[in-house]
């Protein structure tokens, strides 16, 4: 028991290690065991991103005298620092190959080459805009419920990467993803099955009229999810670790829209 807590907290040190800024310096062995927890801890991963992220506007909103504006652009700034740009490195790489148009192993060398074309930088933009719009209408209407949610986008968005790990074949035989499904097993999705029962059980104690928001954010994703799995699958063969970082920045993009939209509605 004592063993497998302690691969479920490495696996915790191993994704902020590589998937955020956070300096994480200790070695750890990546065995086929220990990247099951990896991949097991791909959410919770995402659970203390987004917690970063709504304790972060509490702050600026009980402490700071700073105007929504600049509220906005601290946030958003967090949003990229955070993560190192490692999903936003993805996004671009994925844009440039995608918008190319060319066959699938063309695409594949095209997110190899480390120029940046101009599809990349267009999409990169659009991406950035777009959040900094949304995190601005959020951060004017910031309650409880709203920083509730905010703390699920990450959660969910990394929980994408897991099931498409597990999931969708690789595009090559090395590379992040090829090795990071290495981890991959029968009992990922019981395991990602259980947070969102405890996350979905919290919430209903909570407000239960908040658990109609929650499963509508499943619903999103599960659709999203399938939409650009077809994609990439089509056009790139299999996942690489730039279609993964892509998915992740696409999918959560879209769920931060889902919240202000749902708001716009007065569910949440």
């Amino acid at each position: 028991m004592l063993y497998k807590i302690r691969l479920f907290f490495t696996g915790i040190l191993v994704n902020l290690q590589f998937f955020t800024s956070i300096p994480i310096k200790s070695q750890f062995s990546l065995d086929q065991n220990q990247l099951k927890y990896v991949l097991r801890t791909f959410p919770v991963l995402g659970l203390l991103q987004g917690s970063i992220y709504a304790a972060f506007i509490y702050i600026l909103h009980s402490f700071t005298p700073f105007t929504d504006l600049i509220m906005a652009l601290f946030l958003w700034l967090l949003l990229i620092i955070l993560s190192g740009g490692i999903h936003l490195d993805g996004w671009i790489d994925t844009s440039d190959a995608y918008f190319s148009y060319k066959d699938p192993e063309k695409r594949l060398e095209i997110m190899k080459d480390p120029r940046t074309g101009a599809f990349g930088v267009l999409s990169v933009i659009v991406l950035l805009f777009t959040r900094f719009i949304i995190l601005y209408e959020l951060i004017q209407i910031a309650h409880i419920a709203i920083l509730l949610f905010i703390i699920l986008i990450p959660f969910l968005g990394k929980m994408l990467l897991g099931v498409f790990l597990q999931t969708l074949p690789p595009a090559r035989t090395e590379g992040m993803a090829s090795f990071f499904q290495r981890g991959k097993s029968n009992s990922l999705f019981g395991v990602y099955a259980a947070y969102l029962v405890i996350i979905g059980s919290f919430i209903t104690w909570l407000q239960i009229d908040l658990l109609f928001a929650f499963l509508l954010f499943i619903a999103v994703t599960l659709i999203a999810g399938l939409f650009i799995a077809g994609s990439i699958t089509k056009n790139f063969n299999g996942i690489t670790g730039d279609t993964l970082g892509a998915s992740s920045e696409g999918m959560e993009l879209l769920l931060w829209l889902t919240l202000l939209v749902l708001h716009y509605f007065a569910m949440v």
